[in-house]
């Protein structure tokens, strides 16, 4: 088949010129690799839709046919590495290639072939590509020095020949306009490797959608080759022999420095007409009178002496951000399972300790169900992860998750209880510099990715060896371990209380003060929250109610 219109936009990847039109009205995007079953229709068919069937039919793509393990003499791709990353192809009459079948993973099992026909470039899937990584990714284990991702699968098998079959080599599923889901679903591999190297083609489309990912990328690890003049890509310059040519080019690509240096003369107008930030109200009015609201992209402290309630509040928060918001929310929980950080926040739910076994057993099965699914299905579905080992892994590991759920998972709200759990993950043995290192990561990662984040923090014995349990007052000094984590929160929140007080409301009383405030500046008490033993909850209250209640 044939095309008959050239150079026309493509409404799925919002490319202004990759789609060709056959005879027939179909069309077919060479940016993003979208068909169109009828180009001038609105409709646009997703290969995760019902429509998946009749997309491949309008493709007339023949999937079938006697496969095999063919030197790729179109693209001059050896039969070595075709026979590496499993890529098999059918023969026309003549022994030329007819089609290419490039393997896709599901971890070590393949889960679907994508099809390419060498007549007319058009592209097909045996099946839909659910839960595949990228091309190539299952051969090369994480962690290594190098990682080179390429925009097509013949230009990640011709880098892999032209590096000397030495370095890892992989593409994305798509074009470079439609690359962005591929690599948050394989971020965490990604992020493994010392450097990741962008080797899209020398085109537009292909400079813009490196861009686009050397962003969401941890700034300094990602570099861009830039092809020479003449080349469209890998497989090009492969093509051409430019083996060495490309090398050079590899070798001496640039970090990816996004441009920052601004004349402020010239931003009058984006000053004025400035985004507000994403903010939401605090559980407790007396935070907010302080405070102002919760914002995205700002790092809050959560710190109180041992046992004074610091999960209870953040169980209080986490559910707050779950109920009130419609963004996803990431939870790193480091000193218990994720069923007990569940247990947690539906026990705010239901106003009742579900995690005690006694309790959660007068509850009918169909109670519970209704329970999780306002929180964890039904209109929340896929909206709550949580971090589900318990315990540390290294410090790597850790905001590898971090960042895999900021931007895999699109959580707009990171809880991580606590930091000196962080620490102890960490093979640096000084806990100061430690604890400088992993609050400078956590501040550039919400200043990078706008992400709202929550640190529960412990505060250092006082005097000796005296603690906090006596309703001591806190100050910023009291912070255990560093000065770098006032100095880097945006909003330092102090809990007091005085649990060894024979008043049973005092005793149950947490006063909650502000240390720092960068938005607002106001600090000192804001607010008393009364714990109910009875319901596990904390309710607001004035300090002057509890005084009333002592009088009579």
């Amino acid at each position: 088949m044939t095309f008959i219109r050239y150079h026309l936009p493509c409404r799925k990847c919002g490319g202004s010129d990759p789609v060709s039109v056959n005879v027939d009205g179909s069309g077919f995007c060479f940016s993003c690799s979208h068909y169109y079953p009828v180009y001038d229709s609105s409709k646009i068919i997703d290969d995760d839709t019902e429509d998946f069937e009749m997309h491949q039919r309008n493709k007339k793509i023949n999937t079938s046919g006697d496969y095999g393990f063919n030197e790729l003499t179109d693209r001059k791709i050896k039969k070595e590495t075709i026979k590496k990353y499993g890529v098999k192809s059918t023969l026309n009459e003549d022994g030329t290639i007819q089609k290419h079948a490039y393997p896709y993973y599901n971890g070590q099992e393949v889960s679907t072939f994508k099809i390419r026909e060498v007549s007319n470039k058009g592209f097909a899937w045996t099946k839909p590509p659910k839960n595949v990584g990228l091309f190539g990714e299952q051969l090369f284990k994480e962690g290594g020095k190098y990682l080179t991702i390429f925009e097509g699968e013949c230009d990640a098998l011709a880098g892999y020949e032209m590096m000397g079959s030495k370095w890892p080599s992989v593409s994305i599923r798509s074009g470079a306009n439609s690359s962005i889901k591929d690599i948050k679903e394989s971020l965490e591999y990604i992020e493994s490797f010392t450097n990741v190297i962008l080797c899209f083609d020398n085109d537009k489309p292909g400079k813009e959608g490196a861009n686009k990912i050397a962003k969401i990328l941890s700034p300094g690890k990602v570099k861009i080759v830039k092809l020479p003049v003449g080349c469209k890509d890998a497989n090009d310059m492969l093509i051409q022999g430019r083996h060495s040519a490309f090398m050079e080019c590899w070798w001496s690509s640039k970090i990816y420095t996004p441009s920052g240096v601004l004349n402020i003369t010239d931003k009058k107008e984006d000053y004025k007409n400035r985004p507000k930030k994403a903010s939401i109200p605090y559980p407790w009015q007396g935070l907010n009178n302080k405070l102002e609201g919760l914002r995205s992209g700002e790092l809050v402290t959560l710190t109180g002496g041992t046992g004074l309630g610091k999960s209870s509040v953040t169980r209080e928060l986490e559910h707050w951000l779950i109920k009130n918001t419609k963004d996803n929310v990431g939870i790193i929980a480091l000193e218990e399972d994720w069923v007990r950080t569940v247990d947690g926040i539906l026990s705010i739910e239901a106003n009742d300790k579900l995690h005690i076994d006694r309790v959660r057993e007068t509850y009918s099965e169909e109670s519970i169900d209704t329970l999780y699914n306002i929180l964890y299905d039904g209109e929340n579905k896929d909206r709550v992860w949580i971090h589900s080992h318990f315990g540390v892994n290294d410090i790597e590991s850790i905001f590898s998750k971090i960042r895999y759920m900021i931007i895999g998972c699109e959580c707009k709200w990171i809880v991580i209880d606590h930091l000196h759990m962080l620490v102890s993950a960490s093979v640096e043995g000084d806990e100061r510099r430690t604890i400088d290192s992993i609050m400078t990561r956590l501040r550039c990662m919400c200043e990078e990715t706008g992400a709202g984040m929550i640190l529960v923090s412990h505060l250092r014995r006082i005097d000796g060896n005296r603690g906090h349990e006596n309703g001591v007052e806190t100050g910023l000094s009291h912070l255990r371990g560093s000065q770098s984590i006032a100095q880097l929160s945006d909003c330092v929140i102090s809990l007091e209380r005085n649990q060894q007080s024979d008043d049973a409301v005092e005793a149950s009383t947490t006063k909650v003060r502000v240390l720092k405030s960068r938005y607002t500046g106001d600090t000192g008490v804001a607010t008393h929250l009364l714990y109910d033993n009875d319901t596990g909850r904390l309710s607001e209250t004035q300090i002057e109610d509890l005084s009333a209640e002592d009088e009579l």
